[in-house]
């Protein structure tokens, strides 16, 4: 078997089929769970321990990507000064965007959210999680090297870390205050590394509301190409 730095270049993968039922129950049961998360905008200040961060970041980079280059960095922030400069400069980015940047019809969209520039959430959660995709490689030597698909690759690792902080217990919201520079700026992230979504994670404040909202039924969103 070829080997790569003395490793096999391939392994076993050891799998074991399962009953049409079982299929049936576990995918079911999955969606039903799957189906009770929110996005939530208000967040109880309980501390988390940062082995739990861990423990979601890890799970995240188990996420595929393109030639397995893993091109995401998870910027983690419990720091409360430095959650405050984030909240000061989103919040600035915000205002210009409800004021001057979004379109009426965009904004008539938010109008079921209840939403608005103001993001205190930023400095309630306990952490926040800043993910920047890496579009190139950035060696020690100066060198740089190609990353492939690295929007779908960072994409399905965010996604991956939402299901993650779903199934632990707690609450988060998909933040994109635009444009996100002033997180390049605020963490000094290297000139490859470029914010992709900010992640509050935390327990819900109680009580909370959310919007009354529903999901496209599957009709919507599937087309099905049977033998």
């Amino acid at each position: 078997m070829e080997k790569t730095n003395n490793k096999p270049a391939h392994i076993p993968y050891i799998s074991k089929e399962i009953s049409e039922e079982t299929l049936v129950e576990k995918t079911a049961s999955f969606y039903n769970f799957s189906n009770t998360r929110r996005s939530i905008r208000e967040f109880s200040t309980t501390p988390i321990a940062k082995e739990v961060i861990e423990n979601l970041i890890k799970t995240a980079s188990t996420a595929p990507s393109g030639a397995h280059k893993q091109p995401w960095i998870f910027c983690a922030i419990s720091n409360k000064a430095l959650k405050s400069k984030i909240r000061i400069a989103a919040e600035k980015e915000e205002k210009e965007n409800y004021d001057s940047r979004m379109s009426e019809r965009w904004k008539k969209d938010l109008e079921p959210l209840a939403t608005n520039h103001e993001k205190s959430f930023l400095e309630e959660a306990p952490w926040l999680i800043v993910v920047f995709k890496k579009t190139y490689e950035l060696h020690a030597n100066g060198e740089k090297s190609n990353n492939y698909y690295v929007n779908e690759s960072v994409g399905i690792a965010c996604g991956t870390l939402l299901a993650a902080i779903h199934a632990a217990g707690l609450v988060s919201l998909t933040h994109t205050p635009s444009p996100m520079n002033f997180l390049s700026k605020l963490l000094k992230r290297p000139a490859n590394e470029k914010p992709f979504l900010l992640i509050p994670i935390g327990f819900a404040k109680q009580p909370t509301q959310i919007p009354n909202l529903t999901r496209k039924p599957l009709a919507e969103v599937s087309v099905f190409y049977e033998a």
